[in-house]
């Protein structure tokens, strides 16, 4: 005869450490803490779990009001909840945050804000300071000359730590406008952004048409449109000036977009997107990936034939390197990609080792992908029980 709930709730709590230790899934980690307060007491305790349970997940709008789905891609399923997040491009997402850009009409200025989603799972109340609105945006002369959308104000954003958790070590570092300049604020202490200044020692570039910016080692990376790698140092009073870490290398044959992405070992790789235009669909296609290491001693790029084991998330979040275990089924060595603000529309897996395309995802995935006007991005979620 099975147990009641009542003796469900009273099991021991060593025995749920030990369950609970044993699920693979965050969809079952999540329906494992809403069965009765002792196992949501366990599931929120066991620190173990919890860090294994920060996977990389996409999340892709439903066309409905502002509602987005969960897609697990270790086991190409939709979690069974919806988060809640307004029916705008997502800029960034970071450290657990999402990032957006919002246009006050009435100041005719733009503001950021950041959003954790995270904090209201399964219906439970907002938990104070999950939505953190920043100072308005206004970048000197902007009103002259900007004539884009709202969406193409900020064309991406990361943060260096959670401004909850860590407010001392968070920086929020935006890329903006045509010409991809780089802004950053402390939330919580500074009132106004700074502006970082485009001129850059030994280039006449200077520090602009930036396609990603990584946080390493308490210094902020940069990649422009010439594969430049560019740092600056941030400050409680200021930030240092713009230094020219590796010079531009050969041109690429093809349109490209650049990533910088951080490992857990500190390396700091660099991968370019191969895209070209297929003029039957009228959509940009990403035909390739290559993958460079920082040579930190020698300042210089060397290619990568293998991720060493890694699975890389790319989009328009902040991208993530993920090393598989034997909890996860992510590909080893392959680049999980999806669509982003710098044309190329299209999704999927790419191995690095044998330069090949597949397509995992089920087929309600991909129509609510294809159909939805917002573009999907990754995020790796830390459910707050």
């Amino acid at each position: 005869m099975d147990p009641g709930p009542r003796d469900w709730a009273t099991l021991p709590k060593d025995l749920l450490h030990s369950v609970v230790e044993r699920l693979l899934l965050p969809s079952d980690y999540l329906r494992f803490s809403i069965v009765c307060t002792s196992w949501h007491s366990v599931a929120r305790d066991n620190k173990v779990v919890r860090d294994r349970m920060t996977a990389p997940m996409l999340l892709i709008y439903t066309g409905k009001e502002d509602y987005w789905k969960l897609y697990d891609i270790m086991v190409n399923k939709f979690l069974d909840l919806q988060v809640r997040v307004p029916n705008k491009r997502l800029c960034g997402s970071s450290k657990d945050w999402l990032i957006f850009v919002d246009k006050n009409v009435a100041n005719k200025n733009f503001g950021v804000t950041l959003i954790n989603p995270f904090f209201r799972v399964r219906g439970r109340r907002e938990k104070e300071n999950s939505i953190i609105r920043l100072p308005p945006l206004t970048p000197p002369g902007w009103k002259k000359w900007f004539r884009g959308r709202t969406e193409d104000f900020v064309t991406k954003a990361t943060m260096s730590g959670d401004p909850i958790l860590n407010p001392s070590n968070c920086i929020v570092v935006i890329i903006y406008l045509e010409k991809c300049l780089l802004a950053f604020i402390k939330p919580g202490k500074d009132t106004t952004w700074t502006y970082v200044d485009a001129s850059v020692d030994n280039t006449d570039r200077g520090c602009r048409l930036i396609e990603e910016v990584a946080y390493l080692e308490g210094k902020f990376y940069a990649v422009n449109h010439w594969s430049e790698l560019l740092s600056f140092d941030v400050t409680a009073e200021s930030y240092s000036n713009v230094k020219l870490v590796v010079p531009a290398g050969p041109r690429p044959g093809h349109v490209t977009r650049r990533s910088l992405v951080e490992t857990k070992e500190k390396e700091l790789l660099m991968v370019h997107r191969y895209v070209e235009y297929d003029f039957k669909k009228h959509i940009n296609v990403t035909k390739k990936f290559r993958v460079f290491e920082l040579n930190f001693n020698r300042c210089n790029w060397v290619e990568k034939r293998t991720l060493g084991g890694f699975a890389i998330f790319l989009g328009d979040n902040t991208s993530v390197a993920v090393r598989p275990s034997k909890f996860s089924t992510y590909l080893p060595n392959c680049i999980y990609f999806s669509h982003d603000s710098f044309g190329a529309y299209d999704y999927g897996v790419y191995n690095v080792e044998d330069e090949s395309f597949s397509q995992p995802y089920t087929e309600q995935a991909k129509n609510l992908v294809n159909k939805t006007h917002q573009l999907p991005i990754w995020v790796v979620p830390r459910f707050h029980l």
